[in-house]
């Protein structure tokens, strides 16, 4: 490659750098649009307050979706009537008139033969299959071949056939919990007493008059946004659960604070109620609130909202100039190695008296 062949591409290099630098240039602290509208930065009027970290509002009844986990207490369970007695079920068993030294009361479980042991003086009762009241007169009729006039009262003490109900429950996709053998229940949508009354109202099919507590365990479905814009490099974002107390400052706190790469221009993006298409924007005084312990714009955060924290421009401008040059220098020094390439061939030729 010939001297003047080289210089020329210097020169061509050369002036399409400065092109892009003055580009740069030009461009430092441009946006093509504003993120929110300026006139929101007026103060809202005192009716019209947005809830703030010393004016903080209490949210409307949690409402339960998946996956939620809600516990549920079982504080009666009775088994619908005629309930048969099966193996293993318990009775309450208390008879007057016993011998002196061989009383009958107690609990007696039924064995795996369906009968109940009453003591070495009474023998044993077969019960199984029979209703509580059934086995009373079954018991009275063998107590009378030993005891002259028995009296006897019976009542179940604990039906082995009744499965546990007490437990925490995972909110499936579907909005359904599983109370297993007693199948599928859906309380997604519900507040906490609906969910209640909606369980009791599907456990009468199984007992008489069911009566539960409902709690949520979990708080699994509710979450808020905190968008961290790049500088040309890419937005962060972090999904945080809600807890129902956080502020600007709380949510900021998440992510470790401000990063180098970001500004302290800041805002709040809340979905519009009722499925409006026009979301509400609320700009954050980031400096008021960490320096001054201004609380006016540190307001209180919602489910859903998005805190956007803005790119620092200049950073910004840096990183898109060095993304536009990076291809021409590579360019560049590709075309530089090539032309040192040439230059060692033709000192080679030289030496050894080849032309190239």
């Amino acid at each position: 490659m010939s001297h003047a062949l080289y210089n020329t591409l210097f020169r061509v290099r050369f002036a399409l750098l400065f092109a892009v630098l003055a580009f740069g240039a030009a461009n430092i602290g441009c946006t093509p649009f504003d993120y929110y509208d300026p006139t929101l930065e007026q103060p809202a009027p005192a009716d019209t307050a947005i809830p703030s970290e010393l004016a903080k509002v209490t949210l409307p009844a949690y409402r339960i979706e998946p996956p939620d986990v809600i516990s549920i207490d079982i504080v009666k369970m009775v088994p619908l009537p005629p309930y048969r007695l099966e193996t293993f079920d318990a009775l309450a068993v208390n008879v007057l008139g016993t011998l002196l030294d061989q009383p009958i009361n107690g609990v007696y479980l039924v064995n795996a033969e369906g009968s109940v042991d009453l003591g070495p003086a009474y023998g044993t009762v077969r019960v199984a299959g029979m209703t509580v009241d059934e086995a009373k007169k079954a018991i009275v009729n063998h107590l009378q071949q030993i005891l002259k006039a028995p009296e006897v009262s019976c009542q179940l003490a604990q039906a082995s056939a009744m499965q546990p109900i007490s437990g925490n429950y995972l909110v499936a996709p579907d909005g359904n919990v599983n109370l297993r053998k007693y199948g599928l229940i859906r309380v997604a949508g519900m507040t906490v007493p609906e969910a209640k009354l909606a369980i009791e109202k599907h456990l009468t099919q199984f007992f008489d008059s069911p009566s539960v507590t409902v709690d949520v365990a979990g708080y699994n479905s509710k979450f808020y946004y905190i968008v961290t814009q790049g500088a040309n490099q890419g937005d962060r974002i972090h999904r945080v659960p809600y807890t129902g107390n956080e502020t600007v400052l709380d949510a900021i706190c998440q992510t470790g604070g401000i990063s180098q790469q970001s500004s302290t221009n800041i805002w709040i993006a809340r979905p519009a109620p009722n499925g409006n298409q026009c979301a509400q924007v609320f700009p954050i005084s980031w400096d008021e609130i960490v320096q001054d312990g201004a609380t006016g714009t540190n307001y209180q955060i919602f489910p859903g909202d998005r805190v956007f924290i803005g790119e620092d421009r200049s950073i910004a401008a840096s990183n898109f100039m060095r993304k536009v040059q990076a291809p021409f220098e590579a360019f560049f020094g590709f075309i530089s190695l090539g032309s040192s390439a040439v230059r060692n061939l033709q000192n080679l030729g030289v030496r050894n008296g080849t032309s190239y």
